[in-house]
């Protein structure tokens, strides 16, 4: 097809969701795959699945061979402006967050490890001037 010059917004591909009528927006290009629905080896509920929104990364994610990558180009009917697709905000992992009621737990923590020491100090202590008195 071979639309080069058409640029398309999110709202105006986002229209074209259906079994009839499905478009794809694929690393900035508008693709109009109606005709590859019953030829999609994963189903046409993947492409379908896919429309209304940049599914690059869901292309990407699947692996496509060589040859289906160069098949895109027969179904190409535009490009998308870029400037309609909302970006993909950084949002950091969730840490938990810092809590000052901590400092009871590391009391607790210190004193497992401590009190057994202390009583096997006092084992051998006692062990050791009982032993000496004998």
């Amino acid at each position: 097809m071979g639309g080069e010059g058409k640029v398309f917004t999110l709202a105006e591909v986002s229209e074209h969701n259906s079994r009839k009528d499905c478009w794809l927006i694929i690393d900035g290009k508008v693709y109009d795959v109606t005709k590859f629905l019953d030829d999609h080896p994963g189903g046409d509920e993947v492409l379908i699945s896919s429309t209304g929104k940049d599914a690059t990364d869901d292309f990407e994610d699947v692996g496509h061979s060589t040859s289906a990558r160069a098949m895109l180009d027969e179904y190409h009917v535009g490009n998308i402006d870029s400037s309609t697709i909302p970006t993909k905000k950084y949002s950091p992992p969730k840490q938990p967050q810092y809590n000052q009621d901590k400092t009871p737990e590391f009391i607790i923590k210190l004193l497992q490890f401590l009190v057994p020491l202390i009583i096997l100090g006092v084992a051998f202590g006692i062990r050791f001037y009982t032993k000496q008195s004998s």
